[in-house]
């Protein structure tokens, strides 16, 4: 039972589980932001087609049963959901690598007082060691 619970509280796995517990509410917004805006304004667009609701229905093989439906619009909107997911987390990832490269690219800070009084001293001594 020690093993396991060092093995649950480890940085990694800890980091991991908020990660999938965000990723997951992520997704969420992203599945209404699809299906809240951009499917309504898409439909607008194409003329009222609810993407979710196509289908190609094949007739039923003998009397008395239902009709076949193949639902290839649910199929359309998990790939559109996908998409938008896939550019929103490559957005943020775009954004984080800019702000870390503008950390990376910050001018070093300027030297103290003693650091530019060592450098003096070390300056003198190689003057006198070859002079």
């Amino acid at each position: 039972m020690e093993e396991f619970r060092a093995f649950a509280m480890r940085g990694n796995v800890v980091d991991m589980a908020v990660g999938v517990i965000i990723g997951g509410a992520f997704g969420k917004i992203v599945s209404s932001l699809v299906s809240d805006i951009v499917m309504p304004a898409l439909s607008l667009i194409t003329g009222k087609i609810n993407l979710a609701k196509l289908a190609f229905v094949l007739p039923a093989s003998s009397p008395g049963t239902d009709p076949i439906s193949i639902n290839y619009g649910n199929f359309l909107q998990t790939v559109l959901d996908f998409l938008v997911i896939a550019f929103a987390i490559f957005m943020a990832v775009k954004l984080v690598n800019r702000v870390h490269k503008k950390k990376e690219e910050a001018p070093p800070p300027e030297p103290g007082k003693e650091e530019l009084l060592l450098t003096e001293i070390r300056d003198l001594l190689k003057e006198k060691n070859n002079g």
